[in-house]
């Protein structure tokens, strides 16, 4: 397991948050650049697992993913447009500061 907290975006988050989180020197890796693009939410969590990432996601599919216990290395949710892209960033990097990978391992964290 790594030592911090690597991340996954799901499709639906901007890019922008993945360019805010690596000029802070955070490992993040995008739906886009992994050739994920439309695959299902399962696909994406089963890379995230193979990858030891945690999920960031707007989409509430993976809300119900993590309520019927299927696991993960962890899910980060943020409704879509109730923060801005700083806010998202700050809330990223100060789960990614302050947790270690084991203590997100099938939790779910709320932006």
């Amino acid at each position: 397991m790594p030592k911090t907290i690597r991340f996954h975006l799901d499709e639906n988050v901007s890019n922008a948050i993945a360019e805010g989180l690596r000029r802070r020197g955070i490992d993040v890796t995008t739906t886009s650049e992994t050739d994920l693009i439309g695959a299902s939410d399962h696909e994406q969590i089963n890379f995230a697992i193979e990858q030891k990432r945690v999920i960031f996601t707007q989409d509430t599919d993976f809300l119900r993913i993590a309520r019927a216990g299927i696991p993960h290395n962890g899910i980060v949710y943020c409704q879509q447009k109730s923060h801005s892209i700083g806010d998202i960033i700050r809330g990223l990097t100060l789960i990614w500061e302050y947790l270690e990978p084991e203590e997100m391992q099938s939790k779910v964290e709320f932006i």
